[in-house]
């Protein structure tokens, strides 16, 4: 039953988008949802209205019941196995599929976390490095929702810092177990999970491995629910593993190659929880565009005020550029996928490699996108005023909820580093001609001004300014690998900043490539919309990516040096900006009529 997503024809590879340029035919994007893709999308979304959101209260009192109930329709409804192959009970589905199901889940946040976990690091560990035992064993059960699935790999002293995991197991004397001991904190849903994928370093060897642990195991417990700010309504609890008996033939995986089940699931984790931010974004829009059109002020409703209008036209904006992101993403990594001989000896590894490739990009996703929904929910609890900071309204509620999606799947902080990090050393292994664009550009700006690039038909100035972007992002970078060399790892906070500027500009080329397809396909009067969203994205973009450089270039040179980098800077930032204030009061104007997100 597997669907067949409109995918780029030829393979892209992961952090590409830095160095070349996309065609909009190269680019998934939501206007090329297949049918079937809109019609599960809509099964999510009667789901989540008619049987989750009824039953939000009772979970936020931690009546988990409902939620397991709620886990078991969403797998009758076949929303919980889109990722299991059809032989374990699945319906073997593509990524983008799984995404547009993510965002619909994301009206509750607290079942949506508890959804997201089962679905995706609950039960991919299985689907990707199970033994063909394994999957047989508990594959179906979790796609049914009879099984409840979690992850365990958090520790009080190894939350980012995964090897650092001090769960030791051994091997017992019979070899027929390995024994289990220490505790695992934060793991979501373990108050009523059944599997457990936990990590642990064998005794003697230090080698991260991953096990297999059902919730009957002898020596396994779980310890009380912890008290926290927000999504109340699902589980966190921590494990404790007192000599706990995992038979032999539920290691995960191979032994010492726990981090590659760890990094490879968080990565699917990770453009998931971006769906999921696009989601509830788009129900804090409908709440604070409800909310303005009814509170009246100065004899007026608030809706008409121009500062919250231009609050609302951002927040529709953030969701635009959010989808555009996300299912570019996805659609890579579906048509990756697609190369892979599902038959072949070698298909799970290949099928790893494909998701590992876009690494950098699911980084982007989930700090873009979990910034983006504090931005929003921040913004519209301050257009309800004193109304939001009550319990009995919805934004207060947002507004806790959120605030976890920056730590969920390594912190921001930890993706940040990943970025740059895994952007070098694909660099210094030649996976990636970076270096070589770093030197073409310097000679470039070293030899004085050029006429610049030259873009034709529509969008043209917005493709210039994705191109600028990415020049001051390489000039950036190559300041700051010329002075520190390899030991850049060691500078975070120049990283930090290469980093923003890497994921400011796959945002602003993502919204950019996005209108530039939905003008060519269906005509600019039907792009305009996307188009003044994209020009408003454009302009707060290069704003921060002008910003980071200067960062960079200040902290690397001085002197001379200094006033000459930036004379480049200047040179490489320098466009005629779009009037925003027209441009949002356009897109104000446009969802607070339709009362939602919407391009037509």
């Amino acid at each position: 039953m597997a669907t067949t997503t409109a995918v780029p024809k030829s393979r892209i590879s992961g952090g590409s988008f830095l160095l070349e340029s996309r065609r909009p035919s190269e680019v998934f994007t939501p206007e090329d949802f297949t049918e079937q893709q809109q019609l599960i999308g809509q099964t999510a979304e009667e789901f989540t209205v008619n049987e989750i959101l009824p039953n939000a209260e009772k979970m936020e009192h931690k009546d988990f019941s409902i939620s397991r109930g709620l886990l078991k329709k969403a797998g009758d409804l076949g929303l919980s196995g889109v990722e299991i192959p059809e032989a374990y009970g699945g319906l073997e589905m593509d990524k983008v599929t799984a995404a547009v199901i993510a965002e619909h889940i994301a009206k509750y946040a607290g079942f949506a976390t508890t959804w997201g976990a089962h679905t995706g690091i609950g039960l991919l560990p299985l689907v990707y490095f199970g033994t063909e035992e394994q999957k047989k064993k508990y594959l179906p059960l979790l796609a049914s929702g009879e099984m409840v699935g979690a992850y365990a790999l958090s520790e009080a002293s190894s939350g980012s810092d995964a090897m650092n995991c001090r769960t030791r197991a051994q091997l017992s004397a019979d070899s027929k177990h390995y024994i289990l001991n220490g505790e695992k904190m934060w793991i979501t849903s373990a108050g009523f999970a059944d599997l457990f994928t936990v990590f642990a370093k064998l005794d003697g060897h230090d080698k991260l491995t991953a096990f297999l642990i059902e919730r009957t195991f002898s020596g396994f417990s779980v310890g009380a629910e912890e008290h926290k700010m927000g999504i109340r309504g699902s589980s966190t609890c921590p494990i404790i593993l007192n000599d706990c008996k995992v038979p032999a033939e539920n290691l995960l995986g191979e032994i010492d190659k726990g981090q590659v089940i760890a990094f490879n699931i968080l990565n699917i984790g990770r453009f998931k929880l971006g769906a999921m931010c696009v989601g509830g974004a788009r129900v804090s829009l409908e709440q604070a565009i409800s909310y303005a059109k009814q509170r009246k002020a100065f004899d007026k409703v608030i809706a008409d005020f121009g500062l919250v209008r231009e609050k609302i036209a951002n927040i529709a904006t953030l969701i635009y550029v959010g989808e555009s992101l996300v299912y570019r993403t996805v659609g890579m990594m579906d048509g990756a996928l697609n190369e892979v001989d599902k038959s072949g000896v070698d298909a799970m590894k290949e099928t790893r490699k494909a998701i590992e490739e876009y690494a950098v990009e699911c980084s982007i996703i989930k700090v873009w996108a979990s910034e983006m929904v504090d931005y929003v929910v921040d913004e519209t609890l301050q257009i309800y005023g004193g109304y939001g900071f009550v319990e009995e309204y919805p934004a207060e509620r947002a507004y806790r909820d959120a605030r976890i999606n920056r730590i969920f799947e390594g912190t921001n902080e930890i993706n940040r580093l990943i970025i740059t990090g895994f952007l070098l050393k694909r660099a210094m292994s030649g996976q990636l001609p970076l270096t070589p664009a770093i030197k073409k550009l310097m000679d470039e700006v070293l030899s004085g001004p050029s006429m610049g690039d030259d873009f034709e038909g529509p969008l043209a100035e917005e493709h210039k300014l994705v191109g600028q972007a990415k020049k001051l992002g390489l000039f950036a970078a190559g300041a700051a690998t010329q002075k520190y060399m390899q030991a850049i790892q060691d500078q975070q906070e120049i990283m930090g900043a290469i980093a923003d500027m890497t994921i400011e500009t796959y945002a602003m080329e993502s919204a950019v490539l996005r209108a530039h397809k939905i003008a060519e396909t269906k005509g600019e009067a039907a792009a305009a919309l996307p188009i003044a969203m994209t020009r408003v994205y454009l302009t707060q973009a290069m704003e921060k990516v002008e910003s980071a450089a200067k960062k960079i270039i200040a902290a690397v040179a001085d002197g001379d040096m200094l006033r000459t980098q930036l004379a480049i800077l200047r040179r490489l930032a320098k466009y005629e900006p779009f009037n925003t204030v027209e441009l949002r009061q356009q897109i104000a104007q446009k969802v607070i009529d339709r009362g939602k997100y919407a391009l037509a």
